[in-house]
């Protein structure tokens, strides 16, 4: 199993002679492989040195990727990988390989989860409904889940993150104001990510009048939750409550009143901060849906390797 974003790809093993959870769990920076051909080579030399005399290599495998899924060829959003699933499988030596969406996986595992694997923002999500998952990493995923008539989960995938970005107020229309004077194009994957915290960072600066050396995601948060940075402090104000009118668009488009769960590595490293911020507020702040969304719940997803589990999901969904 693997979960390959912009960044890094986290790598799984699942063995029936071992109950068929899922170990070996292991996380290796994109940018370290030429392609991803060579990232799941170096995983699975991991694997066999560590198995030694009980090593066989893998008959199937899936890939959950971060990009849109249609057909054979597979170009990542925010890495340079790229390559043909068939003439993967053919060089791995693999029976199956089935290639999915990232956030089609992580959909996938939702109704999977349990309690320790997220933090609910008050009433946990419900698994009897629709479900939603917005993830804010290196780009911004979207997907949902729901139930067919034979009682399957089905996955619900699309490139949600790419939808335009709407402001609430005048502050945030003159920050996507300056933020077009960058870009023909303002997706909320635009600020709404890893990719996208700077570009938010230098708007923020430049709307209250500041002047800012640029910085990276990382240094952004860190310095906004440690207050020590106004600029920082107020662009992770900024995120949060942009994210909660998105958050609400989201749900209100997939009918997703079973919940919403915020996926992604930026929001889990905000904590607190994050449940103090204005993200309810402009998550239910849709004028005559306003009930509509205060009924539904929502919960940040602090384990990193859920989507492994959606992978192995959707094996099993095939298997059937």
């Amino acid at each position: 199993m693997a979960d390959i974003g912009g960044t890094n790809a986290r790598f799984g093993w699942v063995d029936a002679r071992e109950g068929g959870a899922i170990t070996r769990v292991s996380t290796l920076p994109t940018a370290a492989h030429a392609d991803i051909a060579a990232a799941v080579r170096a995983y699975l030399g991991q694997v066999a040195a560590e198995l030694g005399d009980r090593w066989q290599p893998p008959q199937r495998a899936a890939f959950a990727v971060a990009t849109a899924v249609a057909g054979d060829w597979v170009e990542f959003t925010n890495s340079p990988w790229r390559f043909s699933a068939r003439q993967l499988q053919i060089d791995l030596g693999l029976r199956s390989l089935q290639v999915l969406n990232d956030f089609e996986a992580l959909a996938l595992a939702l109704p999977r989860l349990s309690s320790g694997q997220f933090r609910p923002h008050g009433r946990a999500p419900d698994a009897a409904g629709t479900l939603a998952v917005v993830g804010p990493g290196t780009g911004l995923g979207v997907a949902g889940v729901t139930r067919a008539h034979d009682g399957s989960w089905v996955a619900l995938a699309g490139e949600g993150g790419h939808c335009t970005l709407s402001a609430f107020n005048d502050f945030e229309s003159a920050l996507l104001q300056h933020v077009r004077g960058e870009f023909d194009h303002v997706s909320a994957e635009r600020l709404l990510s890893g990719i996208g915290l700077p570009v938010l960072h230098r708007a923020v600066a430049h709307v209250t009048g500041r002047v800012v050396q640029p910085m990276t995601a990382g240094q952004i948060v860190e310095l906004g939750l440690a207050r020590t940075d106004d600029v920082c402090d107020r662009t992770l104000d900024a995120f949060c409550a942009l994210l909660g009118g998105f958050c609400g668009n989201v749900v209100l488009t997939l009918g997703a009143r079973g919940g919403l769960y915020i996926g992604g590595g930026i929001v889990p490293r905000l904590g607190d901060r994050f449940f103090a911020s204005s993200f309810r507020d402009r998550f239910e702040a849709k004028g005559r849906f306003s009930s509509y969304l205060q009924a539904v719940p929502s919960a940040v997803i602090v384990d990193t390797l859920v989507a492994l589990d959606g992978a192995v999901a959707d094996i099993e969904r095939i298997a059937k």
